[in-house]
């Protein structure tokens, strides 16, 4: 069989980029034939490993390519005549590549793995200004609520509109979990049951050995809570005093973080890492007694939940999104109300103060990430629809 994986981003730059990534690897490793077409935007540093690649920016410019990026639309023809797919998978596509690509895949069986609320949202994160969740359908209020400028108010708005006309080029509409399909079916996207991301299988990390640490991994985004975490540790180095807490991950919120860390006298128990590579990432996140992911807003789906179970890292997370779909509350971790300080600190003490409870925690996390978050889980699941919309 032969797949043409569609992404906005062409690097191992975030979640998507790298569950697209491995998507591609695994259907080769089981005898497919698989390419990648991406724009060659750079989203974080990092090489770029797409197949075919077209123009794209994350400069002001950007707007005006999520309406329509022209450059797409022709790298897809190109891609199309020289690979011949039988079905076309897309991951992302609202932030680069544009709806210019829909009316290429009407001839097509292809599926559209949403991992963002971009089909819904003209931002991608249902969430207003002041971080609260946004509640209403996208127009003019987009405006009004102060979440868009005028000039890329008008370019999204075209995007939605093409997007709304177009989408029929997909055979199926896939989510990343049951709250993001509740959403999209809110808003009249017919979507199918959830395939959640797979993450990779791993040894577990050895025995847990002092000092008592927190961990945190992902983009440096206001979205992503990590204010709410940094707020929430003078209390806990009050209670677990020899307690530390490491933030991997770089983005455009790491000087004020660092400077909030300065001003709560927590800096010296506080590294921040910066952007690490996979592979030394685990390394550095072996010794986390306790994963945060205080995300405030409802994630789509939070891949770094499922990678920490499947460490055997016990974790502590907003009860938002998909995030409360993966962490079982009070089996693989612990679920706190998103913004929420001194219930973030609770819960990290709890785990902190206790070796044995961070060790049970851990060990039934990484027994449901082997048993329902296993890469090769998704991939099987996407074989099948393959399979159905081939034979359909």
């Amino acid at each position: 069989m032969r797949v043409l994986l569609i992404n906005d981003y062409g690097g191992p730059f975030a979640g998507a980029e790298a569950l697209t990534l491995a998507l591609r690897e695994g259907l080769r490793v089981r005898g497919h034939e698989a390419r990648l077409l991406a724009s060659r935007a750079p989203l974080l540093p990092g090489e770029q490993r797409s197949d075919y690649a077209c123009v794209g920016t994350t400069s002001r410019l950007q707007p005006l390519l999520e309406a329509y990026n022209p450059f797409a639309s022709h790298a897809l023809r190109r891609a199309l005549a020289d690979f011949r797919p039988d079905v076309v998978h897309v991951s992302m596509f609202l932030w680069q590549l544009s709806p210019a690509i829909l009316p290429r895949l009407r001839e097509l069986p292809a599926v559209y793995h949403v991992m963002t609320y971009k089909p819904i949202c003209p931002v991608g994160t249902k969430t207003l200004p002041d971080g609260s969740a946004c509640t209403v359908d996208a127009g003019w209020v987009c405006r009004t609520n102060g979440c868009e400028a005028l000039p890329s108010w008008v370019a999204r708005s075209a995007q939605l509109a093409m997007w709304r006309r177009w989408r029929g080029a997909f055979d199926r509409i896939v989510p990343v979990s049951e709250s993001l399909g509740r959403r999209l079916r809110e808003n009249g996207i017919e979507a199918s049951a959830p395939i959640r991301p797979g993450v990779p299988t791993r040894d577990p990390r050895p025995p847990l050995c002092d000092p008592p640490t927190v961990a945190y991994a992902g983009r440096l985004t206001r979205e992503k809570g990590v204010p709410v975490l940094l707020r929430a540790f003078p209390d806990v180095l009050a209670r677990v005093s020899d307690a530390r807490l490491l933030v991997a991950g770089d983005g455009p919120e790491r000087p004020g973080l660092e400077r909030l860390a300065a001003e709560l006298g927590i800096a010296a128990r506080t590294g921040f890492l910066g952007h690490v590579e996979p592979e030394r990432l685990d390394r550095a996140l072996a010794r986390a007694w306790v994963q945060a992911v205080p995300s405030l807003w409802d994630e789509p789906f939070g891949l770094v939940a499922p990678e920490a179970m499947m460490r055997g890292t016990a974790v502590v997370s907003s009860a938002v999104g998909g995030l409360a779909e993966s962490v079982m509350h009070e089996t693989t971790g612990l679920l706190v109300p998103a913004g929420d300080p001194r219930a973030l600190a609770d819960a990290l003490v709890r785990i902190l103060a206790s070796r044995e409870t961070a060790e049970s925690l851990g060990a039934a996390g990484r027994e449901r990430a082997v048993r329902d978050f296993r890469e090769d889980v998704a991939i099987e699941s996407f074989l099948r629809i393959y399979g159905e919309l081939l034979a359909a």
